[in-house]
Parts: structure tokens; sequence; C-alpha cells
């Protein structure tokens, strides 16, 4: 166990020190949960299974623990996109309230960033478009739908540059 928490990083590492299950235990279902389609309650049952008794309120709250800082300390690991990208943008139901979902993806089908926005305008495009580049860097091209607002966004950017 303590090998394990050796191999974390260490924003993690204090986190999982504060929690009263065993480290195997909570990366296993916050690994799981975010891995597969399971349920929380299947989480639960699936753990009561193995002789492990933990709610599945408890196993939410690692997951609201620990995914935002699993997704920090990898994002150094992610592999390098490629300088093509297709951006498009859809709506999704987050907690009971229409949300956009900004999203490009490389030539290879590889993911280079997203970003949830209440508003599908020339803001929320222009802040995809600002994170996406700082993380990954420029683009050559960016096929984009005939949305308005992206257009709009991209040439603001473009002329800043």
């Amino acid at each position: 166990m303590a090998k394990t928490k050796k191999t974390l990083p260490p924003g993690i590492g204090t986190v999982l020190k504060r929690l009263h299950y065993p480290v195997d235990v909570i990366l296993l279902c916050v690994r799981w949960y975010v891995a597969y389609s399971l349920s929380l309650r299947n989480l639960e049952e699936m753990m009561a299974e193995r002789g492990v008794d933990v709610d599945h309120s408890t196993v939410h709250r690692w997951v609201i623990k620990l995914v935002p800082l699993f997704e920090k300390a990898f994002r150094r690991h992610k592999r390098p996109v490629g300088t093509s990208w297709r951006m498009d943008k859809t709506y999704v139901k987050v907690g009971g309230r229409w949300k956009y979902l900004y999203h490009a993806v490389d030539k290879a089908g590889n993911t280079v960033d997203f970003l949830l926005r209440a508003r599908r305008d020339k803001t929320a495009a222009r802040r995809y478009f600002e994170k996406a580049i700082g993380r990954n860097g420029e683009p050559e091209t960016v096929t984009i739908d005939k949305s308005g607002a992206n257009r709009a966004a991209l040439e603001a950017l473009n002329a800043e540059r």
C-alpha cells in the first residue's frame, strides 16, 4: 500500500491520506467509475461482493475529490495532437440544465480539448479556442460548422495574432 502512495502525484497522495479506506479500494472504485459505464450503486454492490462495505455516496465523494486531481496530473502526459482540428459543439443536460459542449478532434480522432458553457456565442467559442490553443499550440487548420459565433471568434483571434 505504501508503494502505491509513493507513485502518486503529491496532491493526490495528500487527499488519499485523509480518507478512511484503503488506497487500493479508493483508486479501484474511481477508476472503474470513470473508465466504465458503471453506476455508483453498481460499484457499491461490486465492492460488497469483495467484502468491502462502502456506500455509493462515499464513492461519489471520492470521484468528486479525485477526478479533477487526476485530470490535472495526467494532462502533462497527454500525447500531442495534430495540427488539423475539427471543431463542433453539442448540447448536453448537466445537473438538469442544458449546456453547450465545445470539443475538437484532430485527424487521428484524438480529443484536442473540450469546454462546457451555458451559452453558445462568440465569447464562449473564443474561450474554447483560447483554452485549446493554450494547451495544445496553434493548429494549421480548423474546420468548423456554419456557426457565426465560431467564425467570429476565430477571426478575432487571428486578427490579434
